[in-house]
């Protein structure tokens, strides 16, 4: 199972904004939206950081409410890891494992093509392994 699948069925929307945003207006779409991180883009989608819940909270914590003024950039990450429709499931949970996080843009020609979730990873691999029970199960009661 490949990225491109999980694309296929979840669509390629992904919510950005720019970097020269406030972090205020970060935290409104996430909010809004009910997701848990924002790709960072410029004017035409390529990407340029990543910012999560987690880099919210973490300014937060160390600076209070006064970081709701800073701008995104300040915050994002700005080295962000990232997949291509080819990936499969197992590189792509590979990656999110080794680097601690649980949203990965996906990228065709330089541009955001969409975002892969930790929660599509995990839904698509037990949808995976409740159709190769039932072959299973259907193998051993033909046999």
């Amino acid at each position: 199972m490949t990225v491109k699948a999980i694309l296929e069925t979840k669509g390629h929307d992904v919510f950005t904004l720019g970097p020269n945003e406030p972090l205020s207006e970060a935290i409104r779409i996430l909010s809004e939206h009910r997701v848990g991180a924002l790709v960072v883009t410029n004017g035409d989608r390529k990407i340029v950081g990543i910012i999560s819940e987690r880099d919210i909270v973490r300014v937060i914590g160390k600076d209070g409410a006064a970081s709701l003024d800073q701008t995104v950039r300040q915050v994002m990450t700005p080295k962000v890891k990232i997949c291509n429709e080819h990936h499969t499931i197992n590189e792509v949970m590979e990656i999110m494992t080794k680097g601690r996080f649980r949203h990965l843009p996906v990228e065709k020609d330089g541009h955001l093509d969409g975002i892969i979730s930790i929660g599509d990873v995990v839904k698509r691999r037990i949808e995976d392994v409740e159709r190769e029970a039932e072959e299973i199960r259907s193998y051993i009661a033909t046999a």
